[in-house]
């Protein structure tokens, strides 16, 4: 006969487990950076950033990913962002991208945050991103480059596509050939990176202090190259 206290051991231990499984789930989370932690963090470094306004000119507007905040920086200030010409505002927000998805820190993609980062008035508005939708669904990116590009409607507008950061390197032909697709059928210049050697730091997907300085002075060069001033983006 089972002695009485068994199932009270029994029944602690299936507690204890369950707890620290739940721990487990939630530490995963969080270094993947779908916790409440680092969501949390990444707001903080959102605000930072978008406190800061670099260079004199015509207002730019730059609305993007982790590389646009400057994860990873001593400085966020120099984050490749600050290499653009004009008076340049950073909107941008770690793990976030076209597809709603792409985050789990809430309504964070470029669509959702774009009628607010437009409260800055720009002359011209430029939109980096695709490593974090990575793993979403082509129809994804889709609906949310369309959403995106409603938002953005009677402005000058381009697009900046993903860099080939090695640890998404597989997904990167993928994200770039369709936004490259969506932004011709928008009428909307696309600048690729996809071709550009970095420099990153251990993570293998975020740019060391060079890294940043050498991808702003791409992308400044490519958007000139472009000629943004051009009517705006066209809804379809």
């Amino acid at each position: 006969m089972l002695h009485r206290g068994i199932p009270r051991r029994v029944a602690g231990a299936s507690v204890v487990v369950l707890l620290l499984a739940a721990l487990m789930a939630f530490w995963v989370a969080d270094r993947a950076g779908a916790g409440p932690a680092r969501c949390q963090q990444h707001r903080l470094y959102a605000r930072e950033r978008a406190a800061v306004v670099t260079g004199e000119g015509e207002r730019v507007l730059v609305i993007g990913d982790s590389w646009s905040v400057g994860l990873g920086q001593d400085d966020l200030r120099r984050s490749w962002a600050a290499e653009l010409p004009g008076e340049v505002h950073v909107r941008g927000f770690s793990g976030s991208g076209f597809s709603a998805g792409a985050s789990h820190c809430g309504r964070v993609s470029f669509h959702h945050r774009a009628a607010t980062a437009l409260g800055v008035r720009p002359a011209l508005v430029v939109v980096e991103g695709g490593l974090n939708d990575f793993d979403q669904p082509t129809a994804a990116i889709e609906r949310g480059f369309r959403d995106l590009m409603a938002d953005l409607a009677g402005h000058r507008v381009v697009v900046v596509g993903p860099a080939d950061a090695p640890l998404r390197s597989r997904a990167v032909p993928r994200v770039d050939a369709r936004l490259a697709e969506l932004a011709d059928a928008y009428g909307v210049p696309y600048v690729r990176t996809s071709d550009l050697e970095l420099d990153y730091l251990d993570d293998r997907l975020h740019l060391t202090e060079d890294g940043h300085r050498e991808f702003g002075e791409v992308v400044a060069d490519r958007i000139a190259e472009v000629d943004p001033a051009r009517p705006a983006v066209r809804t379809r």
